[in-house]
């Protein structure tokens, strides 16, 4: 990996890249190396500090006398006034170039830095879900796969008898999940929605859907004497839950 990593150094495609001359490809392969390998994005950074102080430095005012100088050649000419002419605009073409020059490496280099942030920002956040993903499988598997794991059997009320869900609590690992294998058929603008109380907070854990295939677990925040439930509320769900409509509680 080190050798890659400087074989990629020593070729120039950094340079390229910050000067905007890389094709497609080099473009994408430089932005990868730059997001994965700590090495590339130091020396990325240092090249655009270089680059920038470049610029700066030969932002400076001419060098005192210059002018005179100019001035003193000029009338040592016989078409001196011609010429003075023809020295002024080359100079002042030349300066509007090299300030054009310097403004657009400068500029190239921020969007370049703010491009960079993006990417690490996304890179960061797709990491941390994924890692947040992983954790619920293996949270998942420990409590089907625990012995010392509890299951509930949970049933509906009477406005919602077809209800049916399985609990599972493991105590020692304190995990807690739900599975909704049915829930009964309910009017277009009406959902079912998961709470739970825990340490005298009401919890609001989302709308709930039947389980496909019978596997979709849903996860609960586990306390000693916790209390879950399930109510019918308006569609998109509530902010709070309501009482009147509790159709399941599950006690663990």
């Amino acid at each position: 990996m080190k050798e890659k990593i400087k074989t990629f150094l020593e070729s120039d495609l950094l340079e390229k890249y910050l000067l905007g001359n890389t094709r497609e490809m080099e473009t994408l392969r430089v932005e990868q190396y730059i997001a994965m390998y700590p090495e590339v994005r130091n020396t990325y950074n240092e090249l655009q500090d270089n680059l920038e102080t470049f610029a700066k430095l030969h932002a400076i005012k001419s060098p005192e006398g210059l002018k005179e100088k100019i001035v003193a050649r000029i009338r040592s000419e016989r078409n001196g006034r011609k010429k003075f002419f023809r020295y002024a605009i080359a100079a002042s073409v030349a300066a509007v170039m090299f300030a054009s020059a310097s403004y657009f490496f400068y500029n190239q280099n921020q969007n370049l830095q703010e491009e960079n942030t993006v990417v690490s920002n996304k890179i960061k956040l797709l990491e941390a879900d994924m890692k947040q993903q992983l954790e619920d499988v293996r949270n998942q598997f420990i409590v089907l796969n625990n012995p010392q794991t509890k299951k509930y059997n949970v049933n509906g009320n009477r406005k919602a008898k077809e209800l049916k869900a399985v609990a599972y609590i493991n105590p020692v690992k304190k995990l807690s999940y739900i599975n909704v294998s049915k829930l009964p058929n309910l009017p277009e603008n009406q959902c079912f929605q998961m709470w739970a109380e825990v340490n005298g907070e009401m919890l609001n854990l989302g709308i709930i859907q039947e389980a496909a295939n019978g596997q979709n677990l849903m996860a609960l925040p586990y306390a000693e004497n916790a209390v879950s439930y399930i109510t019918i509320e308006p569609e998109g769900g509530n902010l709070n839950p309501t009482v009147d409509n509790i159709v399941a509680n599950i006690s663990y």
